[in-house]
Parts: structure tokens; C-alpha cells; sequence
């Protein structure tokens, strides 16, 4: 009888996905890291500029506090007698 051949073909296909992996997470990990000029996160805003104050918002808060303290808020109930 002869002995049987062993294959490795199972080995040899377990290492290159296994290859495959770490080759994908290097690409991914380097793809993270900071380069210079460049920020990392492609997500993040660029930095903010002030901008100018509205002055009409301003004129028109204004205008609302004066309404507000023009309007007569007193009620005639007596707060007492309510059960």
C-alpha cells in the first residue's frame, strides 16, 4: 500500500487570508494615522471664522423685551379662593 499524500493546500490558503488581513489593516492604519498638512479625520469642520454680529437680530430682541414690558400681565383673580 502506498502511504497517502498529505496535502497542504488547507496551510497554504489559511496563510495568505491571513497575509491578506494584516496587509488590509496596515492600508487601513496607515490610512489613520496624521500626515503632515493633512488632518486625520476627514469629518472634522475647519476652524471656525467670527462672523459679524447681526445687529438687526439685536434691534429686534429689543423690540420684543419693550413689547413684553408693555403688556398689562395682572389678572383679576384671587388666588385665595381657588380651591
Amino acid at each position: 500500500m502506498e502511504p497517502e499524500k498529505k496535502s497542504h493546500g488547507a496551510l497554504i490558503g489559511s496563510i495568505i487570508v491571513i497575509i491578506i488581513l494584516i496587509i488590509g489593516g496596515l492600508y487601513i492604519w496607515q490610512s489613520k494615522v496624521k500626515t503632515p498638512g493633512t488632518p486625520a479625520d476627514t469629518n472634522q469642520l475647519p476652524p471656525a471664522t467670527p462672523t459679524p454680529i447681526d445687529t438687526s437680530a439685536t434691534d429686534e430682541l429689543n423690540t420684543l423685551e419693550q413689547d413684553l414690558n408693555s403688556i398689562d400681565s395682572t389678572v383679576d383673580v384671587d388666588v385665595n379662593s381657588i380651591q
